[in-house]
């Protein structure tokens, strides 16, 4: 059977969105030599052996079956607590709460258990690459609202207020932004509610980088007032505690929204892995200082990359939480693709083009300075040696 003819059997909606372009220069990079990666945003620490061995010891146990759907009960309990005891949330762990495979699958529940087709979900741009296509696949309709340099990306409450219509359900916020590694303060984040209570709307909030905030206290969205009871908070293991492979995420909410995105899960799911749930009880438990360890490393490389990218003439805002920066390329007069090709094959450096990000994110391109010291400096030099010859 031809291509053509085994395409026909392809869901149209999945045919319409188009492959991960950060994966693509991942791609890319992995089959050269001496290639310099800040390209995927991952933490280049290893997951600390506390948190590997309960998972072997929970295996020594003998706990290789199915945890309730929503996850372990004693990790949702600690998970509970953690919320309250960080970031000044409650949310209790039997009903309003779901342990998920990764944030991800918790991000595309949500948006499944909430949108009827056709409904819109305001995305903030530059974006995670996989928030509008995920909303796309829950039958929703993705409204991009753009975020600007010269705010230092910062959501601007006016601009959602524009984009608004009679079909807008919900705004899907990420704080610390992934590209952009801006945080919202408390300020900003109450200038936002004020216009999703005005207009009756849900809020998604990943809020997957909470821990890796580095100049001012991090404030949960759903913290602030009449917010809890609209807002559905994302989260999990993968950043802040060094645990990507693990996949394991939650999410927490109202009752009843949480109820329906259990179904789903159960459905699709069954649960998430039992013995990452057993390492997540420990890095919850013990893994504080550890986190304290790999955020201030995180800080000490953005000092070393946001300081190299100004000195090399490339501006950037000094970003306040995640591990990345988004430093402006127009006075280079290439697009964003365009610098990011030929700066992997001249110099070896990979980083992500800024329009895989957003229209708004033209222009500027995602380094990930989750990475050695050693290899950041390195790649500095590599591109400032790049600009030299444009």
């Amino acid at each position: 059977m031809i291509t053509e003819q085994r395409s026909k059997y392809l869901s149209e909606t999945v045919k319409s969105i188009k492959p991960s372009g950060i994966r693509r220069f991942f791609d890319l990079a992995s089959s050269m030599e001496n290639v310099i990666s800040l390209g995927v945003g991952e933490p280049d620490f290893v997951t600390p052996w506390n948190v590997i061995e309960a998972s072997y010891h929970s295996l020594e146990l003998g706990y290789t079956a199915y945890t309730a759907n929503a996850g372990l009960p004693e990790l949702r309990k600690e998970i509970s607590r953690y919320m309250r005891r960080r970031f000044g949330v409650s949310y209790r762990a039997e009903d309003e709460m779901i342990v998920t495979v990764g944030a991800s699958q918790a991000i595309d529940i949500a948006l499944r258990a909430i949108l009827n087709p056709g409904e819109e979900v305001i995305v903030v741009e530059p974006s995670f690459v996989s928030y509008a296509p995920t909303v796309t696949l829950a039958g929703g309709v993705p409204v991009p609202v753009h975020t600007y340099s010269q705010d230092e990306f910062k959501l601007q409450p006016e601009h959602i207020e524009s984009a608004v219509t009679e079909r807008t359900k919900a705004i899907l916020l990420c704080s610390p932004n992934n590209p952009t590694g801006t945080v919202l303060s408390k300020n900003d984040l109450v200038k936002i509610a004020e216009v999703v209570e005005k207009y009756d709307l849900l809020v998604i909030s990943d809020e997957i980088y909470a821990e890796l905030t580095y100049d001012e206290p991090y404030t949960s969205f759903s913290s602030i007032e009449s917010m809890r009871d609209r807002t559905i908070l994302i989260s999990g293991f993968s950043k802040a505690f060094a645990m990507t492979g693990w996949r394991l995420g939650f999410a927490c909410g109202p009752k009843e929204i949480l109820q329906a995105m259990l179904k789903i899960h159960q459905y699709t799911m069954m649960c998430a892995p039992t013995m990452a749930q057993h390492a997540a009880l420990e890095a919850l438990v013990n893994g504080q200082k550890d986190v304290i360890k790999m955020k201030e490393s995180y800080r000490q490389r953005r000092s070393l990359v946001t300081h190299a990218l100004e000195e090399m003439g490339l501006s950037c805002h000094i970003p306040g939480g995640a591990f990345y920066v988004f430093p402006s390329i127009e006075k280079t007069g290439l697009s964003s693709e365009e610098f990011a090709e030929q700066l992997l094959m001249q110099e070896k450096v990979a980083v992500v083009p800024g329009s895989v990000f957003g229209e708004s994110g033209e222009g500027h391109v995602r380094c990930s300075y989750a990475t050695s010291i050693q290899k950041l400096e390195e790649a500095m030099r590599r591109i400032d040696r790049f600009l030299k010859t444009l």
